[in-house]
């Protein structure tokens, strides 16, 4: 058994957890400033080295990371409807709740990180019965099934990523760009700070009049800069060091 440190951006952690479960690693730990993962000996330790040249790799005891990794993530109350369980659990969902299945590690969006938590605790407040919904980096599509228990008539999602919209088992390859304008009373985009900037135009040429972006994917010293980009906001909610913003 061995492990692979690699360093990254919090933005970046999903994606990189993501990718180190595609490559056979059988547990991961979450660092401050990174990752490690923990992969078998017959792991290919060429191709890793080729694919992660920066990550420092040490000899690790023999224990089943997998299961160590999975007592990690906990069933979790998220917002005031929502019960987000992993696949392997059996929890009963609390009174009141709609349950949300997870299965982390192969998308984006597992409801720990915050952004995905501000995303959902956004939706309870501003998605009502009958709208269009329009889930732009879906990621896993954990937001794209809330807006849907929240009652959304229509629900519309993308990402860039096929393997991202093959596990969120809807919507196309693609983005923003590719959707016909004025379609959707409501958009959320948990993305980058530089994908929200870039994609701005489109975030509010795809809104009906009156409709709601919902924007996060960003820390609280990036604020300013995604305003810039965007019309007013309405509301600012922050968790953590994380922010998001309703225009």
């Amino acid at each position: 058994m061995f492990s692979l440190e690699i360093q990254c951006a919090p933005e970046e952690r999903d994606l990189l957890i993501a990718d180190l479960w595609e490559f056979g690693s059988e547990g991961m730990v979450e660092l401050a400033n990174g990752v490690r993962a923990f992969f078998p000996d017959d792991a290919d330790g060429t191709t890793l080295a080729a694919r992660f040249p920066d990550a420092a790799r040490r000899i690790e005891e023999n224990r089943d990371w997998v299961q160590s990794a999975r007592d990690l993530l906990q069933p979790m109350e998220v917002g005031e409807r929502f019960f987000l369980v992993p696949d392997w659990r059996d929890d009963a969902t609390p009174a009141g709740r709609f349950r949300i299945t997870i299965n982390p590690g192969m998308a984006f969006g597992t409801g720990v990180h915050e952004t995905t938590q501000l995303a959902i605790e956004a939706l309870e407040r501003y998605v009502s019965p009958g709208m269009r919904v329009l889930d732009v980096g879906t990621g896993s599509g954990i937001l794209a099934q809330v807006a849907r228990r929240l009652g959304a008539a229509a629900i519309y999602a993308c990402d860039i990523d096929p393997v991202a919209v093959e596990i969120a088992g809807q919507g196309f390859i693609g983005s923003v760009d590719a959707v016909r304008s004025s379609v959707a009373d409501l958009v959320i985009a948990n993305i980058s700070p530089e994908a929200v900037v870039a994609l701005a135009s489109n975030l509010m040429r795809v809104l009906k009049p009156g409709g709601v972006l919902l924007a996060s994917g960003f820390e609280l010293h990036e604020i300013d800069t995604v305003r810039s980009a965007l019309p007013p906001a309405r509301e600012i909610r922050t968790k953590g060091n994380w922010a998001l913003l309703a225009v």
